[in-house]
């Protein structure tokens, strides 16, 4: 009869590693390329309130943040409980929104101007009467198109 197995010891192939290294690193580096980090801080205390349709923003690179909440604990103690507007990274009044908008569309393209939406992200437990001022005032200086952040309902 025939042999079907080979007495001999077999031993397993290995394969090398030394460019493993250099894979882990690039991948590494693409990812810290391509993310993109907070670009404000969250200065008040939002939160959302619940919709019952929630759609999606399509562009998030065109969109201008306005939080209106109470500010945080730790900021409490100097600027109070009230609810205050958060543009970028400070606190201002509704009399600064048109600057802001302005600064806003001069950071875009002449293209992607008319695509700008401000994206309002109010606290539920918010008076309305501030968030009609920010309306007013965005409704002043042509900033139309209005977004509102919520939380889907459950």
């Amino acid at each position: 009869m025939a042999k079907f197995g080979n007495n001999k010891e077999r031993t397993v192939s290995s394969f090398s590693t030394s460019s493993l290294s250099d894979i882990v690193f690039m991948l590494l580096f693409f990812f810290m390329v391509t993310t993109s980090m907070r670009e404000t801080e969250n200065k008040v205390i939002i939160k959302l309130p619940e919709a019952t349709e929630v759609v999606k923003l399509e562009r998030k690179d065109l969109a201008a943040y306005v939080n209106i909440g109470t500010p945080t604990r730790n900021l409490q103690a100097q600027y109070g409980t009230d609810a205050r507007i958060q543009l970028n990274d400070s606190f201002k009044t509704a009399d600064d929104i048109r600057d802001f908008v302005a600064a806003e569309r001069d950071a875009l393209s002449e293209v992607d101007r008319q695509f700008m939406t401000v994206v309002l992200r109010c606290d539920s437990d918010v008076h309305m009467g501030i968030v009609t001022d920010v309306k007013q005032e965005l409704r002043r200086c042509s900033a139309l198109k209005i977004f509102y952040t919520a939380r889907k309902a459950q």
